[in-house]
């Protein structure tokens, strides 16, 4: 079934939120002002056309006065030639502010994304927030675009025309309003069917994206263990799910548009009855009751039409419902009023009693302490789970501790601009990201201050010089998404590159070796002995043979440090670093 968060996401006032979608209109209200013009002009238009022809009927025609009827007809085709052209600059206009506007949200919406805390991303699928900055917001566009502008010119021209049908004979206008009621009744009937429909087929988009982005990433995975007809058919009922929203959408969308049609129909013929006896009995101009059924079709004409742009207006309620709940999601990792700066020097690192714990599970870290000095270089280690990577997360601030304070110089890096902090070190996660474009661009990752020389000077001291050299276009070799077509090693040699290239004062490696083969990875464990040099280093490993060398080893177990030393120090103990050792090297010594 669609989740319930998916049908029913951040249900608010309608009203609410159009006026908040109204208010990114502000930098366009020049164009809406002149678009609301042209709106009168081609509502005024509307009703002049009618009148021409009662004119030409009952002035002309009953007279044969075929001069006249020339005149008339040349006006007639006037006013449609300037009717095709203020629709079409008033069309054109309210596009122009529909996409400007979505262009707006999205850039709003990607600017938030990347202020969000990392445990939003955590909990939040890929697939629902890729449908949320382009679905979504494509579908408020289109309510602007053909949908609330419309409604409103609807509006204007059903209040000219009904204007105009008073003036002409009250009596009659009257009889043809009389079912106005009646269609106003059957829209509220539908209005809310309509959104909790548009509202479910939106959530069952947004879920049906996440699986799929969600098993197209996983693609190798699930051909390596069989599992494509049992994704297969996960994928099967989520569509058949979408499909049965998308049909009970159409459905009420259907009934609406009939049941408006055919109310829209009657008064024609009521008044073809009552007004032919008018006619008859020389009450009423044949002209006049032509034109009121003219008038009568274009008074119930836009209000039908209400019916579609109502199932736009609907859909797009839904949607911003979706956008502004994500655009209302507040970050957790915030940026302090009054920001610190860092000295540039290499720094000295202290975890005082930090605790943490990731949404909804059990703490990870419980009163983790230790001090790493400058230049010095230390590693930690431990099981899987005791909380090393979360160490690392902490320091660069990807999720804030729950208790106790991280501090570089002193300073707690709640204290620290976030983007100061970040470019005052450098990580190298397992899980290396490189993104489509060349070679030097990913080491570089466009930042400004970093030319070509210092590019080809990180990938040397990354060991990574060698093999970009022996690629098509060299350092100029376009990638592919993801890094496509390097394997694993080489995409963590440029990831090596890219963190040195910034010249970090200090460097984090998350197990940044264990995609290395035995020759690579040693020729990198000498290297991380020059590549600490004037930096403050921070490895967290799981093979043992890269961290020889540190100046002292951390070893974390269900959250806390049970041991700290050099190697030959905790080789010497019982304890659990050497029985780590023992299961890697089968031998208690080094």
């Amino acid at each position: 079934m669609i989740r319930r968060e998916e049908r029913s996401p951040n249900k608010g006032n309608d009203l609410r939120l159009t006026i908040r979608l109204l208010r990114g209109l502000s930098p366009y209200s020049w164009a809406v002002a002149v678009s609301i013009g042209l709106l009168l002009s081609v509502s005024g238009l509307q009703v002049v056309g009618p009148y021409l022809t009662k004119v030409a009927i009952d002035r002309y025609i009953a007279v044969n006065d075929a001069e006249g009827l020339s005149w008339i007809a040349i006006l007639f085709l006037l006013v449609v030639l300037s009717h095709f052209l203020l629709s079409f600059a008033q069309t054109y206009l309210v596009s122009w502010i529909g996409h400007k506007l979505s262009q707006d949200l999205r850039l709003e919406m990607f600017r938030h994304l990347m202020r969000l805390h990392q445990a939003f991303f955590d909990r939040t699928p890929l697939g629902r927030l890729m449908a949320r900055t382009t679905g979504d917001v494509e579908v408020v566009n289109k309510v602007f675009a053909a949908g609330v502008v419309d409604m409103v010119g609807n509006l204007l021209a059903t209040a000219a025309i009904a204007a105009a049908m008073l003036w002409l004979n009250w009596r009659l206008a009257l009889a043809a309003f009389s079912l106005l009621p009646v269609l106003l009744l059957v829209t509220l009937v539908f209005r809310g069917r309509i959104r909790d429909c548009e509202r479910r087929l939106r959530g069952g988009i947004a879920g049906l994206s996440g699986l799929l982005q969600e098993n197209l990433t996983a693609m190798a995975e699930i051909q390596v263990f069989a599992q494509e007809e049992r994704k297969l058919a996960q994928f099967q009922q989520r569509n058949s799910e979408l499909r049965d929203a998308g049909l009970k959408s159409v459905f009420h969308r259907s009934q609406f548009a009939s049941a408006a049609g055919f109310f829209a129909a009657l008064p024609a013929a009521a008044m073809l009855w009552y007004g032919g006896g008018q006619v008859l009995s020389e009450a009423l101009t044949l002209g006049t009751l032509v034109a009121f059924i003219q008038y009568s079709e274009r008074l119930y004409k836009p209000i039908s039409d209400l019916g579609e742009r109502f199932t736009v207006l609907q859909s797009a309620i839904a949607s911003s419902e979706r956008i502004f709940g994500l655009l209302d999601t507040q970050p957790e990792v915030l940026p302090p009023a009054r920001p610190i700066v860092l000295p540039q020097a290499p720094s000295r690192i202290e975890f005082r009693d930090v605790c943490f714990a990731y949404p909804g599970g059990r703490p990870v870290l419980r009163g983790v302490s230790f001090t790493i000095s400058p230049q010095e270089k230390v590693a930690i280690v431990g099981h899987t789970g005791a909380g090393k990577s979360t160490i690392v997360n902490l320091l660069a601030r990807l999720y804030d501790a729950q208790q106790g304070d991280i501090r570089i110089d002193g300073i707690d890096i709640r204290e620290i601009a976030p983007k100061t902090l970040r470019k005052h070190l450098a990580v190298v996660f397992q899980d290396t990201l490189l993104f489509r474009g060349r070679v030097d661009e990913n080491i570089r990752l466009w930042t400004p201050g970093i030319d070509d020389q210092q590019v080809r000077q990180a990938a040397r001291q990354a060991q990574a010089h060698g093999f970009v050299q022996g690629l098509p276009n060299s350092y100029a070799t376009q990638l592919g998404e993801g890094g496509a077509g390097l394997s694993a090693g080489q995409k963590q040699l440029l990831a090596f590159a890219r963190a040195l290239a910034r010249d970090p004062k200090v460097l984090v490696l998350d197990e940044a070796t264990s995609s290395l083969d035995a020759e690579t990875e040693s020729v990198m464990r000498r290297a991380l002995s020059r590549l600490g040099q004037n930096r403050t280093c921070l490895m967290v490993a799981h093979r043992l043979s890269t961290i020889r060398s540190c100046d002292r080893i951390i070893v974390l177990h269900k959250g806390r440090i049970q041991e700290q030393g050099s190697h030959q120090e905790l080789l010497s103990m019982d304890g659990i670093y050497r029985k780590l050792h023992q299961l890697q090297f089968k031998s208690p010594q080094s």
